[in-house]
């Protein structure tokens, strides 16, 4: 088309009197010379590249067209960004394609343009327009997550508040690649699919828009058209970072501005040995551990002030969290997890968890999280099918399916898939401070028949159940976590006999900084489970754990899982009366203590709570004024306090240096005892697992001198009997290899702590 056309059609454009849509050498102009389909598939939903149709494109040197697509708007004006220049769109009869001429004076003026238009309800609204501005993200990043190691994913992929050429927005991005089209919809566009759709990046998957004048706190989904079905569906951003509350399920834009107070305890945890320092772990489900009055939540700023309060009281020095991660099913307990990026709102916002992270670091707690990589749940907004095609999980459900759990398993043989969720392990730790991981059912993610009958699962390429790929991401996450974030901890929730599993990488183990010691909770709570007339016929359950204690980093857990689904309390599952089932409990809490390993003791087990656990209720905390629950608690305190006190008890947990048994093989009279053992000395644990007090037991110890009793579970203020002695002098007769011993009493169900005063 000539210049002159050209002139004649903006001259009559401006003056307001058409632009002769019917005329098709002029309507091939306005839709930009390019295939008449484009429109169809823009009004239709399946546009891939929207930004090469809608926006400013130049028609010559001189004129260019504004284009923009706005279905529901009963009229569209452009406007310059103080509104000095205001030009009426003109409708593509038939469409809601809306156009506008302009001659180069007028483009200086609209590089970010905005649309001012009038709604059918009469609504008039203002916004620069998303299809005025170049991609927002960058070569590198695109690179990178293509490669499955973008580990700050999570500050390009999602919704991010960023500024443009100085416009602030909203960038939102997601990685569909099975998508024909991808819109961003809210209430800012009244949810409508065609008001905001994506361009498509290349062949990487990921679409991007950036949408002016959004800001944290506005609610949106991504709205996604599957290529090969053709199926429109509404899906939860995976990389959200605030999530509605439950039953809604909307994404919501967040920026945090919190502004962090814990920078003392983040040097001394980058500083630190972790390994030889005492870690007794409360594990706490938020939502059960207190609640208000009428049975609702506590938010997060609540729950600091009592339950760190609490905690530092008690002596524990960490806390663990059953997963807050954003999920919708209470019952679930956060293992079934549709928001892995997003503090559950539940207690409050992102930032409200922030501040009750750094509250426990204010107050020497650390805070390990539930982590769950293993699985995901199949409810339709999240990620399962996410953009129709099985993208995170894989397509097989011999694979891709744990027919046990009804969930979705992430399939660790995709580099976007491995990067999403390495991404959020350090979006965790970097971005919450927070100072370890427990990772969930990792036995589930190492072998390929794990809970599959026959051939109902497939081989890896050797024709082995090993899986591999879950094997190659673990080792990666855990290289990942100890190299960037130093100090924190990964904890492996691993029930089977693989080797090496807190050994490096460079050794060729997992990488994990401590795996639970399944084994030693399983054999424990047996034999304690026994009636002591008969524990001498399963001794062995209670000393086989030193047969492999140091094979790996092990935490002792009683967790939980121990005290839901009809197994009973851990106090319901002692035998005997009210005070033997006390008394049997304090002798558990004290054996897990003084054991070698890292602890952890699910709430409630501290003062022998009656009822099994609830997620739907508080803990029962009137039982705390019962003298016998409440000396419980006065005892695992004790426990808690002498545990961090004593190097003996926790600076060699994981050397097999640090213990010694004195006498393991006391079975008929079910006695145990041990030395626990630190640089610089010893204590000399005595364990009577029966009811029946002993007198006069002999003990052969390493030191002559006097050895004074640091810790009694049977003691009068713990609700016990008060059987034992305070100060006991050695005797030169020599017993089980040493030239002198110890004679005492050994109170009844009791574990006793005796320290040589010349080490004091």
């Amino acid at each position: 088309m000539e210049n002159k056309e050209l002139d004649k059609i903006f001259v009559n454009f401006q003056a307001g009197k058409g632009i002769l849509f019917e005329h098709n050498a002029v309507r091939e102009l306005l839709l930009g010379n390019i295939n008449p389909e484009a429109l169809v598939r823009l009004q239709n939903g399946m546009h891939h590249d929207p930004h090469s149709f809608l926006g400013l494109h130049a028609l010559s040197d001189e004129y260019s067209v504004i284009r923009c697509f706005m279905p529901s708007a009963q009229s569209v004006a452009v406007e310059s960004e103080h509104a000095e220049l205001s030009i009426e769109m003109q409708r593509l009869p038939n469409s809601d394609l809306f156009v506008a001429i302009i001659d180069a004076a007028q483009k200086a003026q609209l590089a970010h343009y905005k649309l001012h238009w009038l709604e059918a309800d009469g609504l008039r609204h203002t916004m620069v327009s998303p299809y005025s501005f170049m991609p927002t993200i960058g070569e590198i990043d695109l690179h990178l997550i293509a490669e499955g190691r973008h580990w700050n994913a999570y500050d390009v992929l999602g919704a991010n508040v960023i500024e443009v050429d100085g416009v602030s927005g909203v960038r939102f991005t997601v990685w569909a690649p099975a998508a024909e089209r991808v819109s961003v919809v809210g209430d800012f566009n009244a949810w409508h699919g065609l008001r905001h759709p994506m361009r498509s990046i290349g062949s990487t998957g990921i679409w991007e828009l950036f949408v002016p004048g959004l800001h944290s706190g506005d609610v949106y989904k991504f709205e996604i058209r599957n290529r090969q079905s053709g199926h429109v569906f509404l899906k939860t951003d995976p990389y959200a970072k605030s999530m509605e509350m439950r039953p809604a399920n909307g994404s919501k834009v967040f920026e945090t501005h919190y502004q962090w107070q814990d920078a003392d305890w983040m040097q001394e945890r980058q500083e630190s040995e972790w390994s030889q320092k005492p870690m007794s772990i409360y594990e706490v489900h938020l939502g059960s551990w207190q609640q208000t009055d009428e049975g609702g939540f506590l938010p997060y700023k609540e729950l600091a002030k009592r339950l760190i309060d609490y905690v530092v009281w008690m002596g524990f020095t960490h806390i663990e969290l059953l997963p807050v991660a954003e999920h919708p099913l209470d019952q679930s307990w956060g293992y079934q997890v549709t928001g892995y990026f997003a503090p559950t709102s539940r207690f409050g916002s992102p930032d409200d968890f922030r501040y009750f992270v750094d509250y426990a670091h204010q107050n020497g707690i650390g805070v390990i999280l539930d982590w769950v990589p293993a699985h995901f749940p199949k409810d339709s907004f999240a990620l399962g099918r996410f953009d129709g095609s099985a993208l995170y999980e894989h397509e097989d459900p011999r694979q891709g399916e744990h027919q046990d759990w009804g969930t979705y398993i992430f399939n660790f043989g995709r580099n976007e898939v491995c990067g999403f969720l390495i991404s959020n392990a350090l979006y965790w730790l970097k971005e919450f401070h927070i100072d370890g991981l427990r990772v969930d059912a990792v036995a589930s993610m190492l072998y390929l028949d794990y809970s599959r009958e026959g051939d109902n699962w497939v081989p890896n390429k050797y024709g082995g159940r090993e899986n591999l790929e879950a094997i190659q991401f673990l080792q990666t996450l855990n290289y990942e976590v100890h190299d960037q974030c130093p100090g924190t901890v990964v904890i492996a929730e691993e029930s089977t006999a693989w080797p090496m599993v807190s050994r490096p990488t460079w050794m060729g183990g997992l990488g994990f900084s401590m795996k639970w010691n399944m084994g030693w909770m399983n054999d424990t709570l047996n034999y304690m489970e026994q009636n002591p007339v008969y524990r001498s016929y399963h001794h062995n359950s209670l000393t086989f754990s030193q047969m492999y204690a140091f094979t790996e980093n092990f935490v002792l857990p009683l967790s939980h899982d121990e005290v839901v689904h009809m197994k009973k309390s851990l106090i319901d599952k002692m035998p005997g009366d009210d005070w033997q089932k006390a008394a049997n409990l304090r002798l558990l809490l004290a054996y897990q203590m003084l054991h070698p390993g890292k602890k952890l003791l699910f709430m409630g087990g501290e003062f022998g709570q009656w009822r099994e656990w609830s997620e739907s209720r508080s803990l029962d905390w009137y039982l705390s004024d019962n003298p016998l629950n409440r000396g419980i608690m006065l005892m695992q305190r004790q426990l808690n306090h002498m545990y961090s006190g004593l190097p003996e008890l926790h600076q060699k947990d994981f050397d097999g240096n640090g213990f010694e048994w004195i006498d393991c093989h006391d079975y008929s009279q079910s006695v145990i005892s041990f030395q626990r053992k630190s640089d610089d000395g010893f204590v000399v644990v005595v364990m009577n697992n029966t009811p029946v007090v002993r007198e006069r037991y002999r003990l052969g110890v390493p030191l002559s001198g006097n050895y004074e009793c640091i810790f009694n579970s049977d003691a009068h203020e713990y609700f016990g009997s008060g059987v034992g002695e305070s100060l006991i002098a050695t005797q030169e007769i020599e017993w089980m290899g040493h030239s002198q011993s110890i004679e005492m009493t050994l109170p009844p169900l009791s574990a006793i702590v005796f320290k040589p005063q010349t080490q004091r």
